[in-house]
């Protein structure tokens, strides 16, 4: 019996998302009553080195399918659910939108956002699990019964831990029986900021909102991710102005991010937007509004104009390297 995970890359390196919910999964595989050997299952060529250490025994490698085409990769998640107990994936839109579509396929339920998953006492083979919900600010209990226990792990919730004692991982290639339906929908993505780092996975966020003023006035915001290693996020605001594309939306209804830092420009702070940000270690928020929500939430407040304060850290920033 298998618990198996859907890894997701980025920038050919594991997506930190995808760390957490192998934790989860690993902890999933381990509990009492399940005894399952922990695999993953990789679209793309995997750091296979990196998968063993963090308890993974077997590596799938799915081949013939270019870029991301969800209906594909469920149907080919589908194609090794024999001998499976649950199938874990990232909460990400990607590891969201794979489970629901392999839910559709097999008739199995799936539970999103979850936090904590283990075998549960009432029922042979179910699934005693606590997942989010409204956007985090609820907790539910839940017991998932299922031949299958399909799950997503909600990003800001489970710690990337190494197994204590990392083994060796055997890779099987999979090459997936599909039809031309399964790839009438294709997405290719090219990594965003100078790091390569994807919004979800980045360690730094440089945000920007309403107080940004434009689209040209990103320029600086863009000049300071760089610097620091980092993306850039914007408020719904922005996105709904047109100033910014919805893939770098941080918010309810965007993106949730959980970096080391973030650094939110000119954004208000709506509720929408701070269950986003919440799972961010630092935040820093410069503002010219002392009483905006977004200070309260802020670790450390600038309150000036971020048009003078943004050149000011980039000039520093600058004479440091």
């Amino acid at each position: 019996m298998t618990v198996y995970c859907l890894v997701e890359l980025d920038g050919g390196a594991m997506a930190d998302a995808s760390l957490r919910a192998l934790t989860l999964a690993r902890g999933l595989a381990a509990g009492p009553g399940n005894g399952s050997g922990l695999a993953a299952v990789v679209f793309g060529g995997p750091p296979v080195a990196d998968l063993a250490a963090y308890g993974v025994a077997d590596v799938y490698v799915v081949r013939g399918i270019d870029g991301y085409a969800p209906v594909a990769w469920a149907r080919a998640l589908a194609g090794l659910l024999d001998g499976a107990t649950a199938v874990v994936a990232a909460g990400t839109d990607r590891g969201n939108e794979v489970l629901a579509h392999l839910g559709a396929i097999t008739g199995l339920p799936m539970a999103a956002n979850c936090v904590t998953a283990a075998a549960a006492a009432a029922a042979e083979g179910a699934v005693g699990l606590v997942r989010q919900r409204w956007a985090g600010l609820l907790l539910e209990e839940a017991v998932l019964d299922a031949p299958v226990a399909l799950l997503t792990v909600a990003i800001d919730a489970v710690g990337a831990v190494p197994a204590d004692v990392p083994g060796a991982a055997a890779v099987h290639d999979v090459a997936p029986s599909l039809t031309d339906g399964d790839l009438v929908v294709r997405a290719a993505e090219a990594p965003a900021g100078a790091g390569g780092a994807s919004l979800a996975s980045a360690r730094v966020v440089v945000g920007g909102g309403r107080g940004v003023g434009s689209a040209d006035g990103f320029g600086p915001l863009e000049e300071l991710a760089s610097l620091l290693g980092g993306v850039v996020g914007v408020s719904r605001v922005v996105t709904s102005e047109g100033w910014r594309p919805h893939s770098q939306q941080v918010g309810q209804t965007g993106t949730k991010i959980t970096p080391e830092l973030y650094l939110a420009c000119g954004i208000s702070g709506a509720i929408q937007h701070i269950a986003g940000c919440s799972g961010a270690k630092h935040i820093i928020a410069i503002n010219t509004d002392p009483a905006a929500p977004m200070v309260a939430r802020a670790d450390y407040a600038v309150i000036g104009d971020l048009h003078q304060v943004i050149p000011a850290l980039i000039e520093a920033l600058r004479a440091r390297s």
